[in-house]
């Protein structure tokens, strides 16, 4: 067992866990944050995809133990007070939600870039979303909503 230290969505947070548990495991089943899916379980496909230490990283290879001090972002946190945020707002707009499994993933991705580049290119936008995958809509849609969040702001 190990005692952690870490901030999600901008609140503290004291567990104490298995050492061998994923930041993963940790969101969804201690601290009920479920929006983080599970897809392959090898860092693949992108639906786990939170925000690390200002990094997206695949929280299914994150262990407990590499999260202790961190600051944590997931998809909860995109929205504030029941309205959601422009990046989501562009995802509904654009038709880039279909079945909706990767999108929090897309929209964490997509908000790790936003953080450290106002402004980016399509090709780092692609770049940013290549760990990502989508079987439902393709991915000119999603570009084209993280093209349009960025010309909103």
């Amino acid at each position: 067992m190990i005692d952690l230290e870490f901030q999600v969505n901008g609140k503290e947070v004291h567990l104490k866990v298995d050492d061998s548990k994923r930041l993963l495991d940790i969101l969804r089943e201690d601290l009920d944050l479920t929006g983080t899916k599970e897809g392959c379980s090898v860092g693949e496909c992108g639906a786990c995809t939170v925000i690390m230490n200002g990094d997206a990283v695949a929280s299914c290879l994150v262990l407990a133990a590499q999260i202790q001090g961190s600051i944590i972002e997931t998809v909860e946190n995109l929205e504030k007070d029941k309205v959601l945020s422009q990046l989501q707002e562009s995802f509904l707009d654009n038709g880039a939600v279909q079945c909706g499994f990767c999108t929090p993933g897309m929209l964490m991705s997509a908000k790790a870039l936003l953080n450290k580049n106002s402004n980016p290119t399509e090709e780092e936008i692609k770049t940013a979303l290549e760990g990502n995958l989508c079987r439902c809509t393709g991915y000119i849609p999603i570009i084209d909503s993280v093209k349009e969040a960025v010309n909103k702001n």
